[in-house]
């Protein structure tokens, strides 16, 4: 009989909701900084990682865009992904969708073609060398303006063909989803999947609107959907996935406790949840420390958590074929082992 952790590690698993930034180590952090040449205002590795004490989502993200400032080069792209793709490895994730936000790093200079170089080619020598699949998501900054997400996706069209789906992140509060509808359109006509984040420090009519003004295909967090039951329902109806982030809640006080979290209603009433580490270096875990956590505090047992690996898949945006595949290889490891 294998251990609880034993099964989490072996149990085939996809990631739809991560921010390759949000990967930045801070041992890789400071290499950059030296190899960059960049003065950290923080002396040490140990000293960087007491700040990761945040009261609110917007504490992080001050800290994320200031961790970000040591990303310059193509290499140091290629790096931070190649060094989440070995995480991937490790931890048996072998279809990952990533979000990359250009804003971030286009608004102090570097190129765009920088960034979506260094980190497709970093995803590519993992498919090759690793065998882990990917998605790229081009994510909005929702703090900035309409018109640097218009800014934003014309510098992405060059790269339809590395490029996915676009996404919106960073601050929920004050920026609801209707601010971006006509960006969206766009992007929507110009071929991309939608996703959005909602409903994480957002209300439940965040989730609504990310659905009915963005027409976004998942929603990522959506956890405030819980207290809307209308809105579960048609969640739990039409099959929209949310990519739930359960070590990131609990870090940026979207539950004040793990054992108050709503993943498990929310799959008890039929919603295609999944869990995802969002930006596992500040938040203490990747993708198998939360599904240990979640298992833990909400008391998921083993053919739960078979059930979250399965529903990852089925959110994913892989082939009909490829989906099928992994499916059949989570449910023959449960077989197996749960």
């Amino acid at each position: 009989m294998i251990t609880p952790s034993e099964f989490i590690k072996g149990l085939p698993k996809a990631e739809l909701h991560l921010h390759i930034e949000g990967t930045l180590e801070p041992e890789l952090l400071f290499e950059l900084a030296e190899r960059n040449k960049i003065q950290l205002k923080y002396e040490s590795v140990e000293a960087l990682k007491e700040a990761y004490n945040f009261s609110n989502l917007q504490e992080f993200l001050d800290l994320y865009y200031e961790g970000a400032n040591v990303l310059l080069t193509e290499v140091d792209f290629y790096d931070l992904t190649w060094a989440y793709l070995l995480k991937c490895k490790e931890q048996h994730v072998v279809h990952t969708e990533i979000f990359f936000d250009p804003q971030t790093h286009t608004d102090r200079g570097v190129l765009f073609a920088t960034v979506i170089n260094g980190i497709n080619r970093a995803l590519q020598d993992g498919q090759e060398q690793l065998g882990i699949s990917y998605r790229l998501i081009m994510c909005f900054l929702r703090h900035l303006s309409e018109a640097s997400a218009f800014e934003s996706l014309k510098e992405a069209l060059d790269y339809k063909d590395l490029i996915s789906g676009i996404g919106l992140d960073s601050s929920e509060k004050g920026n609801p989803p209707a601010k971006f509808e006509r960006v969206f359109a766009q992007a929507r006509a110009e071929g991309f999947d939608l996703v959005a984040h909602a409903g994480e420090e957002g209300p439940a009519a965040y989730v609504s609107d990310a659905l009915n003004l963005l027409q976004v295909k998942r929603v990522d967090h959506g956890i405030a959907s819980i207290n809307d039951p209308a809105l579960v329902a048609e969640l739990a109806k039409t099959k929209v996935p949310l990519t739930v982030c359960p070590l990131s809640n609990l870090a940026l006080k979207a539950v004040d406790r793990l054992e108050d979290h709503p993943l498990k209603k929310l799959m008890d009433q039929g919603v295609l949840v999944t869990i995802n580490s969002d930006d596992p270096a500040y938040f203490g875990g990747y993708m198998n420390e939360n599904y240990q956590a979640s298992a833990e505090a909400l008391g998921l047992n083993n053919m739960e958590l078979c059930q979250l690996a399965r529903n990852s898949f089925e959110a994913s945006w892989l082939p009909e074929e490829e989906k099928s595949k992994h499916i059949q290889a989570v449910e023959q490891y449960c077989r197996e082992n749960a």
